[in-house]
């Protein structure tokens, strides 16, 4: 077998995958670091539902109510007076209230009527989907 020596400035055949690995890496890092920050809202216990509607976070306004009776707006507490600020902040997009699953239905309903008399045409009521049996 003759080795052929190659010119100095002819090109080369092999394929350099090293910029594809690093951008594949850092795409893999941004993944999992934005991953967790998609959910919005404190973590509740959602109720389970067979007519459940997955739809985009980004066009909500998440309102969570915990098990001891605290609201929060996006993660942040607030205040049951501030309901108003929140109906006005939201400008058209969709009011979203994630009610823990343990908590009496008058809590939840005292919540959804001071949203209604704060001027909010709708609000959605999040749940989970139920599994099949």
């Amino acid at each position: 077998m003759i080795a052929r020596r190659r010119r100095p400035d002819a090109p080369r055949s092999e394929i350099n995958v090293t910029p594809l690995v690093d951008v594949v890496l850092v795409l893999l890092l941004i993944f999992m670091v934005v991953t967790p920050l998609l959910h919005r809202g404190v973590p509740v216990e959602l109720p389970a539902s067979a007519a459940h509607e997955r739809r985009p976070d980004g066009a909500l306004v998440v309102l969570s109510l915990t098990v001891d009776g605290r609201l929060f707006l996006d993660g942040r507490p607030l205040a049951p007076d501030g309901l108003g600020d929140v109906v006005r902040a939201a400008r058209g997009r969709e009011l979203h209230l994630q009610a823990d699953r343990r908590l009496a239905y008058g809590a939840v309903r005292r919540v959804l009527e001071r949203l209604h008399a704060a001027g909010a045409a709708e609000v959605g009521l999040a749940t989970i989907a139920r599994e099949a049996r």
